[in-house]
């Protein structure tokens, strides 16, 4: 048996949806615990592109059963239509398991969403408008509908007509918004809910009795370490817990039963939103890592701030995920520059600094001071054996592993499942 999460380090974009991908080759589970459709893994296999955004990225392979956790919040309307695409390109959903758990998201949470964002003018966050956070607000608040509760009919149209009311109010009297009619929104999500039923179940029981039956599962997380909730750059943060332990959280799996963590970040830095980001760069070097790795959201569209390689960050990141290895990324992105680097600390207020911090007023002021190393300058995108990388580049992921205090097991060359070089198959290995 191996239990094994996959977790970004940055601020997400860090290709975790080909680790997991790669991983879940030999996987029984994968095992979505977090977040909602404001989230999106790509995964190319051969010439084919797939985008997925709340369908764990395992259901690519036919003996992986692909699950939908407690700590999701479900859009029905983006996951029925993410759905059909799967099945009209001959991928079969037979195998995705639903936690009855999880918490729907309506169209009052993604009018809301962009209400309130817009109402904070300068001070807003950089959401993605789909309703995620107020839906997990409201289940804080302990007002949210579950899809046990969505899935039946009565229950969902009390629950709905009652959220309306008091959402309505909302809409209306403190941001002047259009009120939405409850008739015509339990008419349409019901429809949606027929077609979610047939996968309900207990994920948390399921994924138990995997792993006491020596099943192997990956726990895929979405967005990144420095957007959870209670450990990342907050507020600029998403509204889940996106680090490690956010799969126990998420799934119901008790933290014994993790074997390993596993880590994602790319060679360089990028962040989409708001915030403070310590080695983003605004000029041409910036732009030609953006233009190379294609850096746009897979959700959003929204071209991603670019920049050099954060140690600070990512030996902050690794420790609070007690990470076992680091798969590194587009590591070829970087193969036309001259020189590449890496920052090895901060200076804030006048004072050398390596503890990262996560209170952003104090990171606003963090000026970052690089190390400079040779770029390697040739196509590295098919190599397939570590030790063919050329020395500069090998030279260079030495240096960042020395730096982040955590071994590389994985470097990624390119989109494709075969660009891939292990380092370490041992810690791979389910």
């Amino acid at each position: 048996m191996a239990n094994v999460v996959v977790v970004g380090l940055l601020w997400g974009d860090e290709a975790k949806g080909k680790v997991v991908d790669f991983l879940a080759e030999d996987a029984d589970y994968v095992v979505r615990y977090n977040g909602g459709n404001n989230a999106g893994h790509t995964v190319v296999v051969d010439d084919e592109v797939y985008k997925f955004h709340t369908v764990p990225v395992g259901v690519l392979h036919p003996n992986v059963t692909a699950v939908v956790a407690d700590g999701v919040v479900l859009d029905p309307q983006v996951f029925t239509g993410e759905l059909a695409d799967l099945k009209n390109r001959g991928i079969t959903a037979d195998r995705i398991k639903i936690s009855g758990n999880a918490h729907i998201i309506l169209p009052y949470h993604r009018m809301l969403d962009g209400l309130e964002e817009s109402s904070k003018g300068s001070g807003k966050i950089g959401t993605t408008g789909r309703g995620i956070g107020p839906c997990y607000a409201d289940k804080m608040s302990r007002t949210g509908i579950r899809v046990c509760e969505f899935i039946d009919p009565e229950r969902f149209r009390e629950r709905l007509f009652s959220c309306i009311e008091r959402k309505n109010a909302l809409i209306t009297k403190i941001y002047g918004g259009e009120p939405l009619n409850a008739s015509a929104v339990y008419e349409e999500y019901s429809e949606y809910a027929k077609q979610i039923k047939p996968y309900v179940t207990d994920t948390a029981k399921l994924l138990f009795d995997a792993s006491s039956q020596c099943a192997n599962v990956v726990f895929e997380g979405a967005h990144a370490s420095l957007l959870d909730i209670d450990h990342g750059t907050y507020p600029y943060v998403t509204s889940s817990h996106c680090v490690a332990g956010g799969a126990c959280i998420g799934t119901g799996v008790g933290p014994t039963m993790i074997d390993r963590v596993i880590g994602v970040v790319k060679a360089y830095a990028t962040r989409v939103g708001e915030g403070p980001f310590p080695t983003e760069l605004n000029d041409e070097v910036g732009e030609a890592i953006r233009k190379s790795g294609n850096e746009y959201g897979t959700t959003t569209g929204r071209p991603r701030r670019c920049g050099w390689f954060d140690t600070v960050a990512i030996k902050y990141t690794a420790a609070v995920n007690g990470v076992s290895g680091v798969a590194l990324t587009l590591l070829d992105v970087l193969d036309d520059m001259e020189t590449v680097k890496l920052c090895t600390h901060y200076e804030i207020d006048g004072k050398k600094v390596r503890d990262f911090p996560t209170d952003v007023d104090v990171l606003a002021r963090a000026v970052p001071v690089y190390e400079e190393m040779p770029g390697w300058k040739r196509d590295i995108s098919e190599i397939k054996i570590f030790n063919d990388l050329p020395v500069e580049a090998k030279n260079y992921l030495a240096r960042l592993a020395e730096l982040i205090e955590a071994p590389i097991c994985i470097v990624s060359v390119g989109k494709r499942r075969d660009q891939t070089i292990v380092l370490d198959r041992e810690m791979l290995e389910m």
